[in-house]
């Protein structure tokens, strides 16, 4: 199927052919004429398989066929997302495929000063993208009024529970017309996010791509044991291999991204932070250098780094576990998007052996073991204690052949360097975060 083959109006084929776009993602192939029909709809789909677009694309065509003599004055549609990184990415999307069109949108999000954002409010927008935080204190405010809004989305809605939004989320779903089409997407589907569904949609299309919590098929993923004091050392000796083009680097704290963004430094190996306690500015300069290759490494926590869509990333490292295991799912899936393949590699130490032990039952996946580097942890064995039958992980050497031909003809001499581990955090959901 081609996008010729959904009906689209020729302003959107335009600017989808500028895009370089010709054939639909099966995400956008089977949501597109559901959305163009007006129902609601329930999608459950890994980031990277094109849901923006899956959206943004419908939203556009029925906003300009219903603009006809319409001023720009009042929101007509609302997209609610957890980050302001993915309310950015969401905010280009509407940009590139609504290049042709007579529509306005606009993004807020906490952390920058509102000035900006209602003046353009006031101008009048069509669609606005909103972090749960910013939007509601805007509301307060008297700025942003929703009796005219005919679409309202919410996207990511897994990780808004993760991140402890739900309650925003709910108090913005009570301002909201009850006659509106709702869109509602999600990764992952735990009963908290179906049961949050089941309340705000009205007789929805399912569609889902992938089955729930699935790691992306592309996504080449190996575990590595090591004893936390050693992670550091692992880090630098796996990035040692200059085939690693780009790396997205996971930690669960931001104290933990300065430091691993420290210790690469000593080691020669340019990287930078992205975390809530960064300026939006300082954030946005990071990811530039980034995708413009100034840096090769992008250490992030998970709340900045949702919504981070870098072409081509090759590398994503959980240099540690999460503790949420369908966290997972969402960091490896920034690498083998598209259609591109990808590696995920995680460091495992001994204290964090049940969050991986919940990460493989929830995966259902055997993800192989490379203990062919020089920092292999004693009692890595004992992650086979204890698993789901026919879930255990195999104890075999990394698949990256030309990752472990080139490694481990190495010489290396003295101890392992000293590092310093995070702390675990004291319970889940994450506490909300200064993002929103």
């Amino acid at each position: 199927m081609t996008f010729n083959e959904l009906n689209l109006i020729a302003p959107i084929l335009k600017a989808l052919e500028t895009e370089g776009y010709t054939q639909p993602t099966p995400i956008q192939e089977q949501s597109i004429p559901f959305l163009l029909e007006g129902k609601d709809l329930l999608g459950c789909a890994q980031t990277g398989t094109g849901k923006t677009a899956a959206f943004a694309i419908p939203i556009l065509q029925l906003l300009n066929a219903d603009h006809a003599g319409r001023s720009h004055k009042n929101i007509k549609t609302l997209i609610l997302t957890p980050t302001r990184e993915l309310a950015i990415q969401i905010g280009e999307s509407f940009a590139a495929y609504g290049r042709h069109l007579n529509l306005r949108h606009t993004v807020i999000f906490g952390g920058v000063p509102q000035g900006a954002q209602t003046q353009a409010l006031n101008r009048g927008v069509d669609i606005l993208i909103a972090t749960p935080g910013r939007l509601l204190d805007l509301m307060t405010q008297g700025y942003i009024n929703l009796k005219d809004l005919s679409i309202f989305v919410l996207d990511e809605a897994d990780r808004m529970l993760d991140m402890g939004f739900i309650h925003d989320v709910k108090k913005v779903v009570a301002k909201l017309p009850l006659k509106r089409q709702t869109i509602f997407f999600s990764a992952t589907m735990p009963p908290e996010i179906q049961k949050l569904a089941n309340t705000i949609l009205v007789k929805p299309e399912h569609v889902a791509v992938t089955p729930p919590s699935s790691t992306a098929e592309l996504v080449e993923q190996s575990v590595f044991f090591v004893d936390k004091k050693d992670k550091r050392s692992l880090l630098a000796y796996v990035l040692d291999n200059k085939d690693i083009q780009t790396a997205l680097v996971f930690t669960r704290t931001k104290h933990g991204a300065d430091k691993v963004v420290k210790d690469l430094e000593k080691s020669n190996i340019k990287a930078e932070a992205i975390h809530g306690n960064k300026s939006q500015n300082a954030r946005q300069r990071a990811l530039s250098n980034f995708k413009e290759g100034r840096i090769r490494v992008l250490v992030a926590t998970d709340i900045a780094a949702r919504g981070i869509d870098i072409d081509l990333l090759s590398h994503v490292i959980n240099y540690e576990i999460p503790e949420v295991p369908e966290t997972y799912v969402h960091r490896i899936g920034r690498t083998g998007r598209a259609g591109a393949s990808g590696i995920a590699m995680s460091f495992c130490d001994d204290e964090e052996m049940q969050d991986w032990r919940n990460i493989l039952k929830l995966t259902a996946q055997k993800i192989p073991v490379n203990d062919k580097h020089p920092w292999p942890m004693a009692a890595s064995g004992m992650v086979q204690i204890n698993l789901p039958k026919n879930k255990e992980v195999v104890r075999r050497p990394n698949a990256v052949s030309a990752f472990n031909s080139r490694n481990n003809k190495r010489q290396h001499s003295g101890g392992a360097r000293q590092g310093q581990g995070q702390s675990r955090p004291a319970q889940r959901p994450a506490p909300r975060n200064s993002d929103n």
